[in-house]
């Protein structure tokens, strides 16, 4: 029997989700977007595989997965708009459209692009916490940005990958990682200066931007000094983070697929 293949890409806010990966007995986005499926397809047998994982409460500008059916659809703005229709307030599809069998999501992702909003000095607006981090102390927000462009390039990363083992390829390529000024997200509650950690590369470890904005904050607060990231990014480095930034102020932001 042929098969047929779609891509769709959606958005979701992350705030109330243990993450994108089914887990037994927790409610995560691939869960919610497979029950909306099994609803709207009845009886049709379907299978779904997402780009890659996120972390709990981390949020998706742009997230894609593809949908494998038996029976092809006849009508893809419809089914976008009853799936739409169906699925919870806080994920919303976006595109879908038809491949052929040799797409593969995961190896054809070229290149990912994640933002990290966060402010810091003073306790915000409670509604900012789904989507941004909130650093009460103080940062030297232009240390900061000389910071993250050491990131840029190819490095040795063990030290920004969670539980790290011998066995890990940790020599990876960022090709962009700048912190600038927020100017993408807004809102009457959002205080007056915000920030964002903008980093594009093909493929990321487990929590590593999280990691990288760890030591970015530490390096902000006065904790650790430029020298000793650049030093971390060295195959020789035995050094272990130890500050991994909260997850609600991390957004996957774009997925460009070749």
């Amino acid at each position: 029997m042929k098969k047929h293949f779609y891509l769709v890409t959606v958005q979701f806010l992350g705030y109330r989700f243990h993450g994108w990966q089914k887990q037994p007995h927790l409610k995560t986005v691939h869960l919610m977007i497979d029950r909306t499926l099994k609803f709207i397809l009845e009886d049709q047998p379907f299978k779904t595989l997402g780009s890659g994982r996120t972390d709990a409460m981390v949020s998706a500008q742009e997230a894609a997965f593809e949908l494998f059916l038996e029976q092809p659809l006849d009508d893809l703005e419809s089914f976008l708009q009853l799936f739409n229709q169906n699925l919870p307030q806080d994920i919303r599809a976006l595109t879908i459209k038809e491949v052929d069998s040799s797409f593969n999501i995961i190896n054809n992702s070229k290149l990912k692009e994640y933002l990290y909003l966060f402010t810091h000095g003073t306790k915000n607006h409670p509604f900012c916490a789904p989507i941004m981090t909130t650093i009460l102390d103080s940062l030297d927000i232009e240390l900061m940005k000389k910071g993250a462009t050491c990131f840029e390039g190819s490095h040795f990363f063990k030290t920004y990958c969670y539980k790290a083992t011998n066995e890990g390829v940790y020599h990876r390529t960022i090709e962009t990682c700048e912190l600038i000024e927020n100017t993408m997200f807004t809102a009457n509650f959002f205080p007056e200066k915000s920030y964002i950690l903008r980093v594009r590369g093909k493929g990321f470890m487990r929590n590593q931007i999280r990691l990288m904005m760890g030591a970015l904050i530490k390096l902000g607060r006065g904790d650790i000094t430029l020298e000793y990231i650049q030093e971390s990014l060295k195959p020789d480095s035995k050094e272990v983070m130890d500050y991994i930034a909260p997850a609600s102020g991390l957004i996957l932001n774009k997925i460009d697929f070749t």
